[in-house]
């Protein structure tokens, strides 16, 4: 080696894209409240310059250590390389408001609790930036947090798995993406990877056999060779991987047979992203604003993380707006019609709420979610109201409830990447919600 401090770097960063790809990591101990890591009060990056000891940096991987993540998710476009997805020049879609004062008060039990809590309570306890709820399409409640504001953008982490996978789903249903199709008939240059006999439908509920840990504690994990071929930042001289997402994608090796589980790896989201482009000749953030974004009669463009090629990344590369989101997911609530037209195929909306395979979803271990389906890269409850998620890293959520008319999404920045640190305070918190505006609508 040598090149260590670029080494060092390298590793650091390529670390940090792990965690917002969806690796877990160790985390810390008796971490700072919610009040106490509030990143508007500690002044993280304030003045001209700021202060040596308030300064978060791409480079040296402070920006993904708490509590600095709570700055930087709502600035990973002032750290690192991005593209737009723009909302075009049309005026924004206005959404109507009917504030409901009774949603603070609410009660729930938390997973594998005794004692209740407030709705208003859950919000600190899940570091919560942003929070907005749509019912019947009006906004009834909307709280900002720490350093987001209502014109702000906030990281969505592996949320943006579940926006590709809605973009496969339609490309699915408008007969452009043949689920039965092997990957390698539509990206040749994967032909000799893990993917090439995988088909497009494997990839899409991540039922690949791939060799490829998401281990963030194992420094031999492929998770890590991953983000070093994605990281933008120069590769040391001595370097001789992969130095881009695509070029990665082509190293992954078989481990298992495809279709036998439910396995939830990154790299899908990557390959997708790759086959969307393929299909219709354009990047993911490019096709995301045409077809999508400017339809939705956004307030904000939206931006994507990039590697060094300028190619996105579709595994968790997204930021927006709080209400943007919320304006995607009340389009899929209302059979994938939003702003007068039909942006989706209701094909591809209803074959995301039917679910995946729940035998093979069981295999991948997740406790919390027992009786779940993964579907079209979405997280699919099959409770009694029909509802679907998209999740991500560090507390990030869309929440579909059909039968509440209900779509709920939060940008947060807990001190623990994994969901399954927040589910407890997550899951029953939205589902007491569903069934508040079900039984009381206004």
């Amino acid at each position: 080696m040598n090149d260590f401090p670029s080494i060092k770097r390298l590793a650091l960063a390529a670390a940090c894209l792990a965690l917002a790809a969806g690796a877990h990591a160790a985390e810390p101990t008796a971490p700072l409240s919610a009040a106490a890591s509030d990143p508007a009060a500690l002044k993280w990056m304030v003045g001209a310059p700021p202060p040596a000891d308030k300064i978060i940096r791409f480079d040296d991987g402070s920006y993904f250590t708490f509590p600095q993540l709570r700055w930087s998710v709502s600035h990973f476009r002032q750290l690192m390389p991005t593209v737009d997805v723009s909302r075009g020049l049309g005026a924004p879609v206005p959404l109507k408001r009917a504030l409901r004062k009774d949603i603070d008060g609410l009660r729930f039990t938390p997973l594998g609790s005794k004692d209740s809590m407030t709705w208003e309570q859950s919000l600190g306890a899940n570091y919560t930036d942003g929070i907005v709820v749509l019912h019947r399409g009006r906004i009834v409640y909307e709280r900002y947090l720490g350093v987001l504001k209502d014109s702000g953008q906030h990281g969505a982490m592996s949320v943006t798995k579940s926006v590709m996978g809605t973009i496969g789903a339609a490309l699915v249903a408008e007969g452009k993406l043949d689920p039965g199709k092997k990957v390698a008939d539509y990206v040749p240059e994967l032909a000799a990877s893990a993917f090439g006999d995988a088909t497009v439908r494997q990839v899409l509920d991540m039922t690949t056999g791939l060799k490829f840990s998401e281990d963030y504690a194992d420094p031999k994990a492929e998770v890590w060779q991953h983000a070093a071929a994605g990281n933008p930042l120069p590769k040391p001289k001595d370097y001789t991987g992969p130095r881009s997402y695509f070029e990665y994608l082509q190293t992954v090796r078989h481990e298992g047979r495809h279709g036998e589980a439910f396995g939830y790896r990154t790299v899908n989201a990557d390959v997708l992203g790759w086959l969307i482009a393929r299909v219709t000749g354009q990047n993911v953030n490019d096709y995301l604003s045409e077809h999508i974004w400017q339809k939705l009669g956004a307030e904000q463009d939206a931006y994507m993380s990039v590697d060094s090629t300028g190619t996105p990344f579709a595994g968790g590369g997204l930021s927006a707006g709080l209400r943007d989101l919320a304006r995607f997911g009340e389009m899929l609530r209302n059979d994938g019609r939003y702003n007068g037209q039909q942006i989706l195929p209701k094909a591809a909306v209803d074959d995301i709420r039917r679910g995946g395979d729940k035998q093979l979803f069981a295999k991948g271990g997740y406790d919390l979610l027992k009786g779940w389906s993964y579907r079209d890269m979405w997280w699919v409850t099959h409770n009694d109201h029909g509802a679907y998620m998209a999740r991500g890293v560090y507390g990030q959520r869309i929440y579909v409830d059909p039968k509440a008319e209900m779509v709920i999404v939060r940008f947060a920045s807990t001190p623990t990447a994994a969901n399954a640190a927040n589910d407890p305070t997550t899951t029953p918190a939205f589902e007491a919600l569903g069934k508040l505006l079900l039984a009381k609508p206004k």
